[in-house]
């Protein structure tokens, strides 16, 4: 199949042949061929960590992404193969000794579960917190953090094209109800919407969305081209499909409808924004993922490009600063990087902020002013999204200098604040207040907020 979709007055596309989506999960790691001349210790590793945490991969990137030569250092290989350091080392030795002696599949999997418990897989109050309300009753797959924006988790997105090995919301992938966070109900999403004028901007993330047949996508979003929710300006779309299956922009069978309900949005008044995860340069070699970048943008969409700071994968100035030059290149804006978040993997995976803080520095002053739109080291934190702003000394006394560049409350934002020192905190909770100060700012009313299940109060 050739697919072409032409705008007026908009950049005309490319041909690239249909390509048959064939993926890899735990089950099927011995069908993996590149994977096979890998060390046999190295692949029971891997089917003692994919017990455990959620493993899925796709063709394209196991032969079009990954320099096979570099393995284990490759940075898409670290980014979607286990690892044996992704679990801590009395989790493994676990996991593997029921491996080893051939233990029932419920056993392994009650294990799992115990050992999934203990990393966190909800962080920064997400199942506790962001749960808004539509007539007295909780919206399942609604998240409302923030004034502004409401997260929607569409239950036909619900997975991904590939899974990253460090995934935040790594929990939605295992196979666990009591965990996963999903809703099919537009109309109760549209419900909340038309109740909150305050809200301007939907995020619709997963999984990923674009893993959805584009007749469900337009279910949730065509409808809000209608006068009654004018004050919903953005419609965002957080997706790693850019990197993991480009295809599904260029050749999928209902590419050129997705295309065309991009277009249909924009013309309609509303801006629409594709959150695209990038974390390494090598995700955006392909010429096929060029396609994908420049029919999005043909119909008047833009590209954000936001990604933790990951060890093993990118906790490297000089591939950060050949990433943003490269989104910069395509159209895309570079927007954030991130912390990795604490939960999941995050022993394999962290960075300390004093490094975080170093890195990104240094790749800021490799690039022009156009890449300098990324916003960080930035900390996905319960209270809110806090910046590390910079390292320096005050009164003879060293300090991170911090501000929200997102809050529970609005009041929060931009306001500056100081934390002690640090060589090896990697989160914010691991950080304590500058000067002699007993507690931060923010801290009093974040705990208020906490007993109210987490609504900001401007909120009320």
């Amino acid at each position: 199949m050739n697919s072409i979709v032409t705008f007026p007055n908009r950049i005309p596309v490319q041909e690239f042949e249909e390509r048959r989506f064939k993926v890899f999960t735990d089950r099927q790691l011995d069908k993996i061929e590149a994977i096979q001349n890998l060390p046999e210790e190295t692949l029971f590793e891997m089917k003692v960590v994919a017990s455990v945490l959620p493993f899925r991969v796709n063709e394209y990137v196991i032969n079009e992404l990954i320099n096979w030569d570099k393995v284990p250092n490759d940075p898409i290989y670290q980014l979607v193969f286990p690892q044996k350091g992704m679990l801590k080392d009395e989790h493994y030795e676990r996991m593997a000794q029921l491996h080893r002696e051939g233990a029932d599949k419920k056993d392994i999997q009650a294990a799992a579960k115990e050992i999934r418990d203990a990393l966190n897989p909800h962080p920064a109050g997400q199942m506790e917190m962001n749960m808004p309300e539509l007539d007295g009753e909780v919206l399942d797959g609604v998240q409302h953090k923030y004034r502004e924006t409401v997260l929607f988790f569409p239950s036909q997105g619900q997975t991904c094209h590939s899974y990253c090995t460090f995934c935040f919301r790594w929990a939605q992938f295992v196979g666990d109800k009591d965990l996963k966070m999903a809703s099919t109900d537009a109309e109760k999403l549209h419900g909340y919407l038309q109740e909150h004028t305050e809200v301007t901007d939907l995020l619709v993330t997963g999984g990923d969305p674009m893993v959805m047949k584009t007749k469900n996508l337009v279910q949730y979003l065509e409808p809000l081209l209608q006068p009654e929710f004018d004050h919903i300006q953005t419609i965002r779309i957080g997706t790693k499909a850019l990197t993991f299956w480009p295809y599904r922009f260029v050749t999928d069978k209902d590419a050129d409808e997705l295309i065309e309900l991009f277009a249909r949005l924009v013309d309609g008044g509303k801006h629409v924004a594709i959150m695209a995860h990038y974390n390494h340069w090598q995700e955006i070699t392909t010429d096929i993922a060029e396609e994908a970048i420049r029919r999005i943008r043909a119909t008047g969409a833009e590209i954000r490009a936001q990604g933790p700071l990951i060890k093993h994968v990118n906790d490297d100035a000089d591939a950060w600063a050949k990433l943003w030059k490269k989104e910069v290149k395509l159209g895309i804006i570079p927007y954030y990087m991130f912390v990795e978040r604490d939960t999941g993997a995050k022993n394999y995976f962290e960075v300390p902020l004093a490094e975080a803080y170093h890195i990104y520095r240094e790749a800021m002053k490799q690039v022009s002013g156009l890449a300098r739109t990324a916003r960080g080291p930035s900390m996905s934190a319960g209270p809110g999204k806090v910046e590390i702003q910079g390292i320096t000394e005050i009164n003879g006394e060293k300090v991170f200098v911090l501000r929200f560049l997102q809050g529970r409350n609005p009041d929060w934002v931009q306001r500056p604040f100081f934390a002690k020192y640090s060589e090896t905190a990697t989160w914010l909770h691991e950080l304590e207040p500058a000067f002699g100060e007993e507690k931060f700012f923010f801290e009093d009313e974040f705990e208020a907020m906490k007993k109210g299940n987490g609504w900001p109060l401007s909120l009320h």
